[in-house]
This record gives structure tokens, C-alpha cells and sequence, in this order.
């Protein structure tokens, strides 16, 4: 994943541009930067690597080597960004989050149809940015370069570009599956991936961006360049994982969607008759919290933290790339509290399952402690499909996750035919799947959110919303 965060003003904007974007530091560890422009110095650029230390601390002391009334920033769990490109569209600095699926297409397509070449990254990879900018270049201004792009990209790119004449062109990816926001205050305007980045700054909510729309903003406003198209697949998981909780997409908060899930979940479990004695409803931390919370709150079971993320050294959102090193970490953070463990049934809620490697970790670990059942709940349907849009779940292979290697041991490949039964509670195959997780991860008892529970959570039209990781639907 990734966040950017822009702004325009009649001063300087460095210190708006650097905390907006370190507030985005949720969403990627890999790389971060900043450009700049100044009318005197023109375009700068710092890009760090951030993988052991956050952007605050890399970027602390751009007040002393950036200036300059208009800048974007970006956190990027991929590729070094923003880029500094110069065509005959002028000087202009991209950055961009989401995935290009189809680059190696573009790029053989690029090739031999324009005769090009692309700085190549170790491996031999493309800087997606790169790609997008030999998109965007390829036609006679930035709107039609824009739009060009988005035509042909499978995946998502929602981007950043920042012009020399000091002018942030903002660009919603085509179906809408990422939030984009312009932010206005008295002097400057701003845009942002996260919305209370935008609020928490000062900016007044002026405009969310419909999908595939783009627009030049200035310090007094924004002008539309392409207005959005009509069908629009924002990704369900913002509200379930990966958004921070006090932003909304869609005019749907977050916080507030969790609390209305793990609700509707427990209301499932109500009406199943399911007779586990819990002694305390816990949420895995962070994003599984506040679904425990709206679970316990409809259950009437007491909420809990039975162990605590240790946070002071080991604050980064996400993991390390490398599974052995994830799992590791995972067990490192969680400091049990005693007292509500020991001899406890215990029912948490997590954002989701993936893989299940760590939830096994953290169970065993629950275990290990003295308690006397673990019972888990998803927070989401099993999640039966790799993000092809967004890559988030870092899965390299549907077989990585759970929920399939679960389905081929039942009943081989054939089992794919039968999806939607696996995902359903009430069915004979969605019981075995069920039961079978609960033994490989020792769960005592296992239940996944619905689809429908899902969708009447976030609340907006489900025909909006992209759940192709649950159901394998575009």
C-alpha cells in the first residue's frame, strides 16, 4: 500500500506537507519523500529509505534543506518515490499508491511501440511511477496523459503530480477503490490519501474526489480537469483493516464501521444459539479492537485487553517482509496481562485471517499463559482470493491463503468450484472449513463476518464496493 499527501499555499507548506504525509506512515514502511517547489530553486526532492526508522525521523530536518509554497509527499510500501520526470510536458515531480498488475505488458508494449528504456531497479524491476509517467507522456498534457494511463493500467494508480510552476495535479484511480481529498483553509489547499490528516491540520473538507476524477489545485482552490465516471469500487478492506479510524471514505468513518461489524457479529453468533461462557471479549490490536469493542457492547460480555501491543520500540504498523522475521516480531509486541488470561475463555476478534500464521502464534501464546479457551471471530468473510487491485495482503500466491490450503485438503482444486459454500456459515463445506482452521490454528471455536454483515456495516451501495477478496466478483 501507500499515502500521499499534497498542499498549495501563499507561504511555505513544508511543515504541512511533512506532518500530512508522516501521517500516513500506517500504510507503508519501505521508502518515503518529498517534493518541493520553490519559484526561485524550482523543483527538490528527498527520498529515504524508512524501513527501520520512521519518516518523522528521516525527514526531520527538511525545514533546513526544502522550501517552497507548494509539495507533495508520499509513504510508499514499494518503490523510491516521488519521481523527478522531464518531458515535453515540462518538469514535473509523481508519485503514486496503489499497483500496476499489467507492467509488464505496458513495459513490452512501451518498448515496441515507442523505442524507450527505463532505469532499471536491482532484480531488473520498473519503478511503477516510472511506468506511469512514460504513460502519461505519452499524449499531449498532463489531463489526456492522466487519463491515457488510467485506460490501460490494470490495478490502481491514484497519483500525485506536482508541476513547475508550483500547481498539484490530483488523480483518483479509475474505479475508485482508494479515497482522494482536497482540503481548504484560509491560505492553502491541500489533498490527502487519509482524510483526517486534511482535519487535523486545519483543513475545512472541500471535495472527495469520484472515481477517475482529476483535478489542479492551487492555494485558492481546485479546478476539475476530467470529471469522475460513474461506477465505482472502493476496497471494503479501508473500513475493515487497513484505514486509521478517524478517517472517513465515503462519509463513512471508520471507527464507527467497526463498531457496527463486530455488533452485527455478535448478533450472528445470537442468533446460532452459540452457547461458549466467555468470560472477556478482546480485539487482536490494533485493528481488531474496535470490532471487539461493537461486539461486546451488543453481546453483553466484558471487554478486555488480555495482552497489550508493547508499542515504545516496536510502534511500526507493519511487519517485516520476511515471514520468519513477522513472526517473530508479532510474538515480541504481545505482554499478557495475567489476571485475564489465566483460566479464562476468551473470545477475540481479528480484522481478518490471511495466512493464519500469526493468529496461530497469538492463540498458542494465549494458551501458553494459562487460558482455558480461545474462541476467534474474523471480522470479515474468509478471505478466498489475492488482492489484485491493491496488493495489501503481501500474499505472493493464492495459496498462501488459509482458507485454500484448507479447501485443497478437504477436497482437492475441485473445491474452488464451491467457493460460496466455504464462505457460508450453514453450509456442510463452510462447517468443515470451519472446523478444520479451528484445528489446524487451535481455536476452540472459528466464525468469519458475512459478506452481507460487511456491506451493511459500511452502509453505502453495495454495488460500490469492491469485495473481490472474499467472493472473487470484479
Amino acid at each position: 500500500m501507500g499515502g500521499f499527501f499534497g498542499a498549495v499555499g501563499k507561504s511555505s507548506v513544508i511543515s504541512d506537507v511533512f506532518l500530512g504525509t508522516d501521517y500516513h506512515s500506517h500504510l507503508g514502511t519501505r521508502r518515503g519523500g518529498v517534493t518541493a517547489y520553490d519559484e526561485k530553486i524550482g523543483l527538490q526532492r528527498k527520498i529515504h529509505d524508512i524501513t527501520n526508522s520512521p519518516f518523522r525521523t528521516k525527514f526531520e530536518d527538511i525545514f533546513d534543506e526544502m522550501c517552497g509554497c507548494a509539495a507533495i509527499g508520499c509513504i510508499s510500501d514499494y518503490d523510491p518515490q516521488p519521481l523527478l520526470i522531464r518531458s515535453h510536458l515540462g518538469l514535473y515531480s509523481l508519485c503514486m499508491i496503489g499497483v500496476i498488475t499489467n507492467s509488464d505488458y505496458l513495459i513490452n508494449k512501451y518498448f515496441s511501440e515507442n523505442g524507450g528504456h527505463f532505469c532499471a531497479m536491482n532484480g531488473g524491476g520498473v519503478n511503477s511511477t516510472e511506468l506511469l509517467a512514460a504513460l502519461i507522456n505519452q499524449k499531449s498534457s498532463f489531463t489526456e496523459g492522466i487519463k491515457f494511463a488510467q485506460s490501460v493500467i490494470e490495478g490502481t494508480a491514484s497519483a500525485l503530480l506536482l508541476t513547475d510552476e508550483g500547481k498539484i495535479i490530483a488523480s483518483r484511480d479509475r474505479l475508485g477503490r482508494l479515497p482522494v481529498v482536497i482540503g481548504k483553509r484560509e491560505d492553502s489547499c491541500c489533498v490527502s490519501f487519509e482524510s483526517f490528516a486534511a482535519q487535523k491540520l486545519g483543513y475545512g473538507d472541500l471535495k472527495e474526489l469520484g472515481p477517475g476524477e482529476i483535478v489542479e489545485i492551487t492555494a485558492e482552490g481546485y479546478e476539475t480537469l476530467s470529471p469522475p465516471g460513474n461506477e465505482m469500487r472502493i476496497c471494503s478492506f479501508l473500513w475493515t483493516y487497513y484505514g486509521y479510524p478517524t478517517s472517513s471514505y465515503e462519509g463513512v468513518n471508520v471507527e464507527m464501521m467497526r463498531y457496527r461489524n463486530g455488533a452485527i457479529m455478535a448478533k450472528n453468533d445470537e442468533n446460532k444459539a452459540e452457547t461458549h461462557q466467555i468470560d472477556y471479549v478482546g480485539g487482536v490490536p490494533d485493528s481488531g479492537t474496535p470490532h471487539a469493542i461493537g461486539y461486546a457492547n451488543a453481546s453483553g460480555v466484558h471487554f478486555a485487553r488480555a495482552f497489550i501491543k508493547y508499542t515504545p520500540t516496536w510502534s511500526r504498523s507493519f511487519m517485516p517482509t520476511e515471514q520468519a522475521s513477522r513472526n517473530k516480531v508479532a510474538k515480541m509486541k504481545l505482554i499478557p496481562v495475567h489476571d485475564l488470561i489465566k483460566d479464562k475463555s476468551l473470545l477475540f476478534v481479528d480484522d481478518s485471517i490471511v495466512r493464519g500464521t500469526q493468529m496461530k502464534e497469538t492463540v498458542d501464546f494465549l494458551y501458553e499463559h494459562g487460558a482455558k479457551e480461545v474462541h476467534i471471530r474474523s471480522a470479515c468473510p474468509p478471505i478466498m482470493f489475492g488482492c489484485k487491485y491493491l496488493n495489501f495482503s503481501r500474499a505472493t500466491s493464492d495459496m498462501e491463503l488459509i482458507a485454500r490450503r484448507v479447501i485443497v485438503e478437504l477436497e482437492g482444486e475441485e473445491g474452488f468450484e464451491h467457493i460460496d459454500e466455504y464462505s457460508d456459515p450453514d453450509t456442510e463445506r463452510g462447517k468443515k472449513l470451519r472446523a478444520a482452521i479451528c484445528e489446524k490454528l487451535h481455536f476452540a471455536s472459528l466464525e468469519f463476518q458475512t459478506l452481507e454483515g460487511i456491506e451493511k456495516a459500511i452502509g453505502i451501495d453495495k454495488c460500490k464496493l469492491c469485495t473481490y477478496c472474499w467472493n472473487g466478483k470484479e
